[in-house]
């Protein structure tokens, strides 16, 4: 299975050039079974890196454009009359797939956006009176531009605190930009993917992943960097119990896909970034929107061991 999942960051790899360590963190997050965030400027890849995932793992794709004009039923779906039947028929909306781009997710009125980060939370979505369950596998990512660009409605802490990571593509190297100005276009190659994952396999790696041992001296260090955060005096607050979980299950796929059974310190640090820096502020400036420094600071300075 491992050999499999390997040749799935291999093809993502090959659609995505230059982003090895950004493809792994998505795919850990989604074998952790929890939803990605991903911030960066327009034309960077994440649209690419949304779809490409959905066709290498063989899930459901539908992306949703988020608009200032956009309304919840717009994303959960509504019921319309049918005149022939005399009934009120539904009629799904995007949100019932099994991967979700939510495209700009800060261009929306917070209304729209509760509706998604609720479907997210609870797995299954309440219209009209009728609960409906979302599919499984479900994954979401949600991307969001800079908040300093002009037509943005931020996100709350407590709703990014639901996404287990936030993620930043960033500019490609040089290598990689010049082999993308050489080769086919990225959107060309998405038909000839195969799927390499099939929905049962799937679930059985998703199954794996609570398993992988942590032992106790690594659970103590992440008690250990998630207390300091609540008890150091640059924190504005420290990481919620959700935090924690969301940091050894992703240190967990993390080591999963790396062919371990076990988490070491290093799995924690290399998730770190990722499930914590956009829970984080500054005490001396709590409405920023950078938790990078706190990070280094928790890697230098809280002790493994």
């Amino acid at each position: 299975m491992r050999a499999k999942l390997d040749s799935v960051l291999q093809s993502v790899n090959q659609v995505l050039l230059g982003k090895e360590q950004q493809v792994r963190l998505a795919l850990t997050c989604l074998l952790a079974e929890g939803h990605l965030l991903i911030e960066d400027l327009p034309g960077m890849g994440k649209t690419t890196l949304s779809h490409t995932l959905a066709k290498v793992l063989g899930l459901s794709f539908q992306r949703i454009q988020f608009t200032s004009d956009l309304l919840p039923g717009d994303i959960l779906g509504t019921s319309v009359f049918d005149k022939d039947t005399g009934q009120f028929v539904f009629h799904p909306g995007p949100i019932f797939a099994e991967l979700v781009l939510a495209d700009e997710i800060n261009r929306a009125t917070p209304k729209s956006q509760s509706a998604l980060l609720e479907a997210m939370e609870e797995g299954q979505v309440t219209i009209e009176g009728a609960t409906r369950p979302l599919p499984q596998p479900f994954f979401v990512i949600a991307t969001q531009n800079p908040v300093s660009q002009g037509g943005t409605f931020a996100l709350p802490e407590s709703q990014l605190d639901r996404f287990m990571m936030r993620l930043s593509l960033g500019y490609p190297g040089k290598a990689a930009e010049k082999a993308l100005l050489l080769g086919d276009s990225r959107r060309s190659l998405l038909p000839n993917l195969p799927a390499l994952l099939d929905h049962r396999e799937l679930a059985l790696v998703q199954a794996e992943i609570p398993k992988v041992r942590a032992s106790d001296a690594l659970v103590d260090y992440v008690l250990r960097l998630v207390d300091a955060t609540r008890t150091q005096p640059q924190f504005a607050w420290g990481l919620s119990p959700r935090a924690s979980l969301a940091l050894l299950a992703a240190a967990r796929a993390w080591a999963f896909l790396a062919g371990r059974d076990y988490v070491i310190p290093e799995d924690v640090q290399a998730v770190l970034p990722a499930v914590v820096g956009h829970r984080l502020r500054e005490r001396a400036d709590p409405a920023g929107h950078g938790g990078g420094s706190l990070v280094q600071w928790l890697l230098r300075e809280v002790p493994a061991l």
